[in-house]
């Protein structure tokens, strides 16, 4: 099946059916299910969740456009925050702004801005960061919600530090993104008259990319964020009010993505054959893992559904992981990631002694290599029963990136539905939170200590 149209996105799902793979389900099987899908997409539009409602308005990019001035001043912005409050502003830096956007000078860049971003706290690569930047010029945009996310704070409080012993004020040189009323970055700022952007109260990290979290960097950066917005705000158009169920990509993913789960397909791999892409797939990571992976559902059955995303990048890891995609265990489905248009093309020479095993890549093109590699694993995934899609894209550029975005966080929604768990939460990820907090020293009321001990100890 492939979903066509005036779409900035096209979707191929032809190698999920048993027509091409010979086993599974057909097309018409599928679309047996539509109406749970269509009847979960509604409900998702109704309820309204934070991640669509700050589409219907600009007041996200309102915000952070009144800033841009302040902003431009900066030869460099570092983001300071983790998971959700990183990976989003990484991937549209990867995507929009390529490889090579922070290692031009500032003419190249026509003024606009370098962005880093400090999302651990392994000293050496906070060295690697804090190395490639001049203090006097560049803003630290700290991001949490709550203010005491333990890697971003501690990140805080050591670029705080080094401010202070080069004499330069803070107050000049962060900028807080956080609860718009209550927590510790929002009480220091209010305290010192740090600038802040507000983080909508009901958008969690994973979802916020598209919020002022992800918006403020890359405006410094020169990507156009009001073609971001629409389209992202044409994508829910286009997935929610699409009549024909069949027609639909979001709805027919929901379908093959629900059905591989409940087939044990426990692996969702995303393998974009462009490396702007490639820290896409370290966010659909986040929003995968941490929105489905759920120990109870919403009736308190003990469930453990979820599936387990991985990260490839074509066509490196053609020669890793497809061996064990092929002819390994069949418990997973494969999304490729396809780009039509480069933004860069190499030409290979033309030999006319060139050896004959060698003949066919004369005169050829990388983009042309790279799209058949696409096309032969996908056939051979088939040919082995494996399931995969493709996304498509003419073109990487704000809309379609928007687009895709919008996508994702949609069917994650739906997805939850479908399962019946709550997508919005992350019960998982606390308790390590609050033991870490605990083993630094901080008093945890509700945390037995017991629990962070071993109770049989092999250390070799």
């Amino acid at each position: 099946m492939n979903t066509r149209g005036e779409h900035v996105l096209k979707f191929d799902f032809s190698n999920c059916f048993k027509e091409n793979l010979g086993t599974g389900f057909t097309v018409s099987e599928l679309l047996t299910d539509a109406s749970t899908v269509t009847h979960s997409l509604n409900y998702i539009e109704e309820s309204v969740p934070g991640f669509l409602r700050i589409l219907k308005t600009d007041e996200s990019l309102n915000e952070v456009k009144s800033l841009e001035k302040w902003v431009q001043k900066f030869d460099s912005i570092v983001v300071i925050g983790i998971g959700g409050s990183a990976l989003g502003n990484r991937a549209l830096h990867s995507a929009l702004k390529g490889f090579s956007w922070n290692d031009l000078s500032n003419n190249q860049r026509e003024g606009k801005a370098r962005v880093l971003v400090l999302d651990n706290v392994d000293p050496e690569s906070f060295k690697v960061i804090i190395d490639k930047i001049n203090f006097k010029n560049t803003l630290f945009n700290v991001i949490s919600k709550s203010g005491t996310t333990v890697e971003t704070m501690a990140n805080y409080l050591v670029i705080r530090q080094l401010l202070e012993n080069q004499g330069i004020p803070p107050k000049e040189h962060f900028l807080f993104t956080t609860d718009s009323k209550k927590g510790v970055l929002r009480e220091i700022a209010d305290k010192e008259g740090i600038r802040t952007l507000n983080i909508p109260h009901d958008v969690g990290g994973r979802f916020s990319v598209l919020t002022q979290v992800g918006l403020l960097s890359a405006m410094a950066e020169g990507i156009n964020i009001e073609d971001l917005y629409e389209g992202a705000k044409k994508a829910v158009r286009k997935y929610i009010n699409c009549e024909k169920p069949e027609e639909n990509p979001l709805v027919v993913a929901a379908l093959i993505f629900h059905k591989s789960i409940k087939q044990n397909k426990n692996i969702s791999v995303m393998m974009p054959y462009s490396k702007r892409l490639y820290d896409f797939a370290d966010w659909y990571r986040q929003l995968w893992a941490e929105s489905l992976g759920k120990r109870y559902d919403l009736d308190g059955r003990e469930v453990n559904i979820g599936q387990t995303p991985v990260k490839a990048l074509g066509a490196i890891d053609q020669h890793s992981q497809i061996q064990l995609y092929n002819e390994g265990p069949n418990d997973k489905i494969i999304t490729f990631i396809k780009v039509n248009e480069f933004s860069n093309e190499i030409k290979l020479p033309v030999y006319e002694n060139i050896p004959d095993e060698l003949q066919y890549l004369s005169g050829n093109d990388f983009s042309n290599l790279i799209i058949r590699e696409l096309e032969g694993t996908a056939a051979a995934l088939t040919n082995n029963g494996v399931q995969n899609m493709t996304v498509i894209f003419d073109k990487i550029n704000e809309s379609s990136i928007g687009d895709l975005i919008v996508f994702y966080e949609l069917l994650t929604a739906v997805m939850g539905k479908l399962l019946n768990i709550d997508p919005y939460n992350q019960p998982g990820v606390e308790l390590g939170k609050k033991i870490t907090r605990l083993l630094m020293g901080k008093e945890e009321e509700d945390i037995n200590e017991k629990i962070v001990k071993a109770k049989r100890r092999y250390l070799l």
